[in-house]
């Protein structure tokens, strides 16, 4: 792609070569999306389930892309004045949300497979890819401009996604109060991205954080509410408290495999872009926002603990409002190092990848199993995963090892290692009283990750059934959920016996 050059001897060119393969994760999903709108106008409702298989394919091969960027070298849409300021770096932070966020839209995608009969599975197709190009844009954004463009392509389908059952009065209510809050902080994020680029001039986050080492006197106040009203739209991204009120309705509206989505893409996009704008866009004001994502982080962890605490096993859907809950807290863990990075260096962002990318990979196991039994028992109630073990056991195998990583016990060695790493980065970086909170938040959740646990090992009590009573003849489970749970468990086995393959994040700068 070129643009007309100025002709004048000595002038810039303003003729720029693109570079595809580095933008082809996202280009691949969008381009999936659009194929399989159109193949939805031609393809008969007999073989709509080959739209679904067509999504999976599509997200494979956008993963597959990632293995020639491995070496993270590679920017596209580069300024060619000789400042080096690109658009889109290719970088290793980005290449890992990248493969974070498709990976979870795969999963995302097996989940649904076989289970969009009562959904219009065109539409939810295009949806679930348009995000899903979308997030894998954002992590590699570097300019306010594409990070605002990418956030709005990740978030827009998905507020469709939530609303997308069809008469379904609890979905609608959670899509509306989704897309009302969400609107409201992108339009203070909007007007603090204004902020910013009327005290700067400029819309690259590099050349951001060079002009605001010296920021006139005059333009100081403006610059500052700047950074806090950008940082406003990101916390309610990441439902962070007190933007966090959005999260146990929408995820209990939401079809199950949109709220596993959600929980985990929907994060990944809200902390990749809360990584960007901070250590790289506003490095010279972390002691604005340094010490306000240290209180959300105490805050939001708490809030959602407390909160999980409370859920009653009777409750309709307790299950997945206690995963929401949850999710809740875990953004409470992920803002620590964001926070730490503001007192000692950006290293501490890769606690935060590693955290991520574990939690992304137990959390969508949880929701894989949760769909499961789902299919069974449409309350998902806590009370309907006791004795689970006695009908599935796999299953139930399955959801324990979940739980008992996102709490940080064995045999759940990775989520232990990896709460360890966040508890790390908040004492080197001086934070004693959050590494504290931090302490306490999760003995607090020790107590309902080990209740859910040992109910799927509890014998049912008199005059119920257990929890996964016999499928009726010809209800099977779809082999897309089985090899969901199955590819989540393998790979929390394998990062339990081998963390340092995610650890090692938390040991080196990504940037």
């Amino acid at each position: 792609m070129t643009v007309a050059a100025d002709s004048a001897p000595g002038a810039a060119s303003l003729v720029q070569s693109v570079d595809w393969l580095a933008i082809a994760p996202p280009v691949i999903a969008a381009s999936v999306a659009l194929i399989v709108l159109v193949a939805d106008l031609f393809v008969g409702e007999r073989h709509k389930p080959l739209l679904g298989y067509g999504a999976v394919a599509g997200l494979v091969a956008a993963l597959a892309t990632l293995v020639p960027l491995r070496a993270g070298d590679r920017s596209t849409f580069c300024l060619t004045d000789g400042s080096q300021a690109c658009s889109y770096t290719a970088d290793h932070f980005a290449l890992v949300i990248q493969a974070l966020v498709l990976g979870g839209a795969l999963l995302t995608a097996l989940l649904s497979v076989g289970d969009t009969r009562k959904l219009p599975a065109g539409e939810f197709w295009f949806l679930l890819l348009a995000s899903a190009a979308g997030a894998a844009l954002l992590p590699a954004a570097r300019d306010l401009a594409t990070l605002v463009v990418a956030l709005e392509v990740a978030s827009l389908p998905a507020f469709a996604l939530v609303g997308i059952k069809r008469g379904d009065r609890r979905s609608s209510e959670a899509a509306l109060k989704f897309f009302l809050s969400s609107v409201v902080a992108t339009a203070v994020m909007l007007l603090g991205v204004s902020f910013v680029y009327a005290t700067t001039g400029t819309m690259h986050l590099t050349e951001i954080a060079a002009r605001l080492d010296d920021v006139p006197g005059r333009f100081s106040t403006l610059a500052e509410a700047g950074v806090v009203l950008t940082l406003v739209g990101f916390a309610f991204k990441t439902a962070a408290a007190p933007f966090h009120f959005w999260v146990p309705d929408t995820y209990v509206g939401a079809p199950l495999p949109i709220a596993a989505y959600l929980s985990v893409v929907g994060k990944a996009v809200g902390f990749s872009g809360l990584v960007l704008v901070t250590v790289i866009g506003f490095p010279s004001y972390a002691d604005v926002w340094g010490p306000a994502l240290a209180v959300l982080a105490a805050l939001t962890m708490t809030v959602g603990n407390v909160a999980a605490l409370r859920q009653t096993a009777t409750r309709a859907r307790s299950a997945v409002r206690l995963l929401a809950w949850s999710s809740v807290g875990q953004a409470g863990y992920l803002l620590v190092p964001i926070a730490a990075a503001a007192y000692s260096s950006d290293e501490q962002i890769g606690s935060t990848v590693a955290y991520a990318l574990m939690y992304a990979v137990v959390n969508l196991g949880a929701f894989a199993v949760a769909a499961l039994v789902a299919r069974t028992h449409p309350g998902n109630r806590l009370s309907d995963y006791r004795g689970l073990y006695a009908t599935r056991p796999l299953a139930a195998l399955a959801m324990g090892f979940f739980l008992l990583c996102l709490a940080g016990l064995p045999p759940g060695v990775i989520g232990l290692f990896a709460k360890v790493t966040v508890f790390s980065a908040a004492v080197d970086a001086g934070l004693g009283w959050l590494a504290v909170v931090m302490a306490v938040n999760v003995v607090i959740a020790l107590y309902y990750y080990l209740r859910w646990t040992a109910a799927l090992f509890t014998a049912p009590e008199a005059g119920t059934q257990p929890g996964t009573a016999p499928q009726a003849p010809g209800h099977r489970v779809p082999a897309p959920l089985t090899l969901a749970i199955v590819l989540t468990a393998v790979a929390g086995i394998t990062l339990s016996g081998a963390p340092q393959l995610i650890l090692r994040f938390a040991a080196v700068s990504l940037f």
